[in-house]
């Protein structure tokens, strides 16, 4: 094969910025927050020194990422009064535009094109994070803390998608009262805006801690019940997650949810599998072993990847969305409809009392 030689040209020469300038990626981290651009000033102060070849490749894909966050701004805010070809647009209306147009199927047509280029920023940022924690990760021990950091914020950028989704399923269900529905859809559109949420922010370590928990149990698809994979876990949680699991795990539909995240199969192969097991008389499996026993290829034991923690929450979500569109038995939402339902409740209450307590 024929090989080409090119002539290396300082990428600095297609900028309008002086190098000083481009230099300090502070002065251009519009797609990232101050705690990631506190980040990758790290590294690239790292490999501006040590390796010149990724501080250039490095840049170019901050330049690339701050150019596209550039053009999603200049998109109408979702939160402030715009007027459209197809009208007047306020805050109030798209409130409620997201509580009526609640159809089957999917609703990417029916969302803000601020939102739909705003979530492709989001995941080409998460791309991103993760390759610089994985690159960190090879500098060495001092650079340890450094890769789980970048490790972090791609884990939020993650749950940021994930709680679109759950706002989103969250705002079709007419059982909820409108007063939740009305605050999850603000929610959302807060979310758009800057996706970065409160909400994910709070939620994404529990969440993460319960997955990463759930790997390190022992591996026995037995009794299936999960009691003790469950007692584990919460043992080591803090008090929201622990007033969750009091307070909801008698209700079939968020138990069964629990049972979905901690096996990595659906409600529909958990109750396979007992029934296989219970009539082979045999007390318990490992996780290497659910394809065999239920004739089929199941990923039940994902990573810590966050890319596998996303997949695995939309076969869920999936899942879920079925069995509620057809009447069918088993949980109707995820795990992380049921928390985040729970934590709105929670809050809400909270309010309340204060203010009945003030008054």
């Amino acid at each position: 094969m024929s090989t080409q030689e090119f002539e290396q040209i300082d990428i600095h020469s297609f900028l309008d910025q002086s190098s000083e300038d481009v230099n300090d990626t502070s002065d251009a981290n519009g797609a990232f927050t101050e705690r990631q651009t506190k980040l990758i000033n790290q590294l690239m102060d790292y490999t501006r020194t040590h390796d010149k070849e990724h501080y250039e490749i490095f840049l170019n894909r901050i330049m690339d990422l701050n150019s596209i966050d550039a053009s999603v701004s200049k998109f109408p805010s979702l939160l402030e009064r715009s007027e459209l070809a197809g009208g007047t647009r306020t805050r109030t209306t798209l409130i409620e535009s997201l509580i009526k147009h609640q159809e089957a199927g999917d609703r990417t047509l029916r969302l803000p094109s601020k939102a739909v280029l705003g979530k492709s920023l989001l995941i080409a940022k998460a791309h991103t994070l993760s390759n610089f924690a994985k690159y960190a990760g090879h500098l060495g021990k001092d650079f340890e803390q450094l890769s789980k950091a970048f490790d972090t914020e791609t884990i939020l950028s993650m749950f940021s998608l994930l709680v679109e989704d759950v706002y989103l399923n969250l705002i079709s269900d007419d059982s909820q009262p409108m007063e939740f529905r009305r605050e999850w859809a603000l929610s959302l559109l807060l979310l758009w805006e800057h996706w970065n949420d409160e909400t994910s922010e709070n939620v994404a370590p529990i969440l993460q801690s319960v997955w990463t928990a759930r790997r390190k149990l022992a591996p026995a698809f037995g009794t299936m019940m999960g009691t003790s994979e469950l007692l584990l876990i919460s043992m080591q949680m803090d008090d929201q997650w622990i007033s969750f699991i009091k307070q909801k795990m008698g209700d079939d539909g968020v138990s069964q949810a629990m049972e979905e995240f901690l096996f990595g199969i659906s409600t529909e192969q958990i109750h396979t599998l007992r029934q296989i097991l219970k009539t082979k008389g045999i007390p318990a499996i490992g996780r290497d072993e659910v394809s065999k026993f239920l004739g089929e290829h199941v990923k039940a034991d994902a990573g810590l990847d966050y890319r596998d923690f996303y997949s695995m929450y939309t076969i869920r979500r999936d899942n879920a969305r079925s069995r509620a569109r057809l009447h069918l038995e088993g949980p109707h939402k995820t795990l992380e409809d049921y928390f985040i339902q729970f934590i709105t409740a929670e809050n809400k209450e909270k309010q309340n009392n204060d203010t009945f307590a003030k008054s």
